[in-house]
């Protein structure tokens, strides 16, 4: 390869390692969550274009070369920010809400205006990632165009609660929702964070240090509310420190009565003192002390959130903190600092592989549980090597252990590398069955999985060949209310991809999205009509909706339903009456002027239009006559 290719493809590497970080960055717990996850949304959705370009033979031009150097100018930019909005202090977060939407509006722009000198559509990339980006580009270029609405509630929150010595619990509860600091955890990291910046700023805090550790200070008080024990006023701390204070309950191990050091769940769920609960297992007990109850297995499983209460207790109450005592534990760091009990994983993942069938239900259904707790027992579940052994308990004929282990994946599928892990494993298909002939619980589970890992764009096309739409269709037809929504947010991911629009509508999904149309009471308008807009945009899709009698419904959906239905109602209505004149009759006659009038003067930007442009089609035609 020449200098200049070799030049090219670090730089298409560089674009692509700038998205696989984006994408592994963790869910967003911020007051800015909506336009930080619309950013990273779409910065995704440039992966397919590089890839591409990578596996091209090739070499660029120099106005692409330019225009990608951009990108990646501007992409870098954009993974600062996340990063920063991430690690930083939430308080500060809320307190700047303004000057921080202008940071993300700036990142658009940059990467809309750096878009503009990519040639795409020049480019030696299939239709389905030059639309991709086109789409991409259209909503960069949307979203430059407007700035988010202030959140005048949030800002009066804010304004009382610095303002007023005692502010009223319902508005700090309010703060405490908005600004994801909800746990005794949060506030820890929320700390730390404000901390960092003391640290940062040459330990000097100014006036904006002093306002967020005030809002702390106050946040704690409201989120300790509900347990008065952790609640000592200032001026009762002396007292307190004096007296010896009574342990609460639920603070000392059953076994011994003494206060908790290190407390783990076994799996009846009571807690114990590790040390305890570990001598009574090694004396060859197999019940647990305070149920009687037959113990599952042995594995033992940290409560943190315990642990973290009776670190707040100790404080508030003059109490020393009980000291750490070894163990077989595992650490590993994650975000905030929690951890994984990876001895426990370990022992389950010996029952998977070697148990007998009961042994191998317990097992699935307790790493279900651990998959589903936090973010590091995901990563070390997957580490461990359970992802394999779990796609295995797919084809189980138990149907509770194959319910478990479609659910466990699901948990694990949350974290982005695991996503890579498991369709690795070979277990698309074995998923599939699974939606086609497990429970309605594992079906359900299996749709949600599903629809996981299409967020991958690769996936879509696998799982698409899979034999998934058909299965998916039937769970829109039959299952629970929340079956269908499960299928319908899969079938609906699935569809960016053109090959499964027409998989979908020659798999006969077309009538029973109109019938969820038809029948607001069922509580699935909104999944209809998304998934109707983007296959609308496909000719057969287009042919098949208009065989449906759809006019009718889209035009009273357009006059009475919300917004976001009514936009997609109107884009529906728009890709039926381009061309074709029949529709345009109908749709004048059923008196789609006057809604789509008032739609294109009240709308969304989209709405308006769409019903602009159907309401110049509908002005050249006249009406059917009686």
């Amino acid at each position: 390869m020449s200098p200049r290719g070799n030049s090219q493809e670090a730089l298409l590497s560089q674009l692509s390692e700038t998205i696989r970080t984006v994408s592994t960055l963790p869910e967003c717990r911020a007051v800015v969550k909506k336009i930080y996850c619309n950013l990273v949304r779409r910065i995704k959705l440039l992966s397919p274009l590089f890839e591409e370009l990578k596996d091209g033979e090739e070499e660029l031009q120099d106005d692409v070369v330019r225009g990608l150097e951009l990108l990646r100018i501007a992409l870098n930019s954009a993974l600062e920010l996340l990063k920063s909005v991430h690690e930083g202090s939430k308080i500060l977060q809320a307190l700047q809400l303004e000057q921080i939407t202008v940071k993300f509006h700036q990142i658009t722009e940059l990467i809309e205006e750096a878009l503009c000198h990519v040639p795409y559509t020049t480019l030696d990339i299939t239709e389905e990632v030059q639309e991709q980006i086109e789409l991409v580009h259209t909503q960069f270029r949307r979203a430059k165009g407007r700035m988010e609405s202030p959140d005048l509630q949030l800002e009066m929150d804010l304004t009382i609660a610095q303002r007023e010595r005692n502010p009223d619990p319902a508005i700090l509860k309010r703060l405490s929702e908005k600004l994801h600091l909800r746990t005794i955890n949060d506030l820890k990291r929320e700390s730390l964070a404000i901390h960092d910046m003391v640290i940062t700023h040459g330990g000097l805090p100014d006036e904006r240090f002093e306002t967020m550790s005030l809002l702390l200070r106050k946040l704690k008080d409201c989120v300790l509310m509900e347990n008065p024990d952790f609640d000592a006023p200032e001026g009762d701390k002396s007292f307190v420190k004096l007296r010896s204070p009574v342990i609460p309950d639920d603070f000392r191990c059953p076994i011994s009565l003494e206060l908790m050091k290190d407390p783990v769940i076994v799996s009846t769920g009571q807690t114990y003192e590790r040390s305890c609960i570990q001598k009574w297992l090694d004396a060859g007990h197999k019940t647990c002390p305070k149920t009687q109850q037959t113990l599952l297995h042995t594995a033992l499983t940290p409560n943190y959130v315990l642990k973290s209460l009776i670190a707040f207790w100790c404080e508030s109450n003059g109490v020393e903190l009980p000291k750490k005592q070894g163990s077989c534990r595992n650490k590993r760091s994650g975000v905030g600092g929690s951890e994984c009990d990876r001895a426990a994983i370990d022992a389950l993942l010996q029952k998977l592989a070697n148990g007998n069938p009961e042994e191998q239900r317990a097992a699935a259904g307790e790493l279900r549980l651990l998959a589903k707790r936090n973010a590091d027992n995901r990563v070390c579940i997957a580490e461990a090597g359970a992802i394999p052994l779990l796609a295995e308990l797919l084809g189980s004929p138990d149907s509770r252990t194959q319910e478990h282990a479609v659910t466990a994946l699901l948990n694990l599928s949350i974290n982005e590398a695991n996503k890579g892990t498991i369709v690795n494993a070979g277990a698309i298909p074995d998923i599939v069955d699974v939606l086609k002939v497990g429970s309605m619980e594992a079906r359900e589970n299996a749709a949600a999985t599903l629809f996981s890992l299409s967020v991958v764009d690769e996936n879509k096309v696998a799982i698409g060949a899979a034999g998934a739409i058909p299965a998916l269709i039937d769970l829109l037809c039959q299952g629970t209310p929340r079956g269908k929504k499960d299928a319908a947010t899969a079938i609906f991911n699935l569809s960016i991809y053109q090959g499964n629009k027409v998989r979908a509508v020659r798999s006969g999904i077309v009538p029973p999205l109109i019938g969820l149309l038809k029948d607001p009471g069922g509580g699935m308008v909104d999944e209809a009509l998304a998934i109707l807009a983007i296959l609308a945009s496909h000719p057969e899709g287009k042919v098949a909706i208009g065989q449906a009698d759809p006019i009718p419904v889209l035009v009273e959906v357009i006059r009475t339903s919300s917004p976001r239905n009514r936009e997609n109602a109107a884009a529906i209505l728009w890709s039926l009456c381009t061309g074709d004149g029949q529709y345009l009759k109908l749709a004048k006659d059923l008196g789609a002027e006057e809604v789509l009038r008032e739609l294109s003067e009240s709308g969304t930007d989209r709405a308006k239009r769409k019903a602009s442009s159907v309401l110049e089609l509908l002005q050249r035609v006249e009406p059917v006559s009686s």
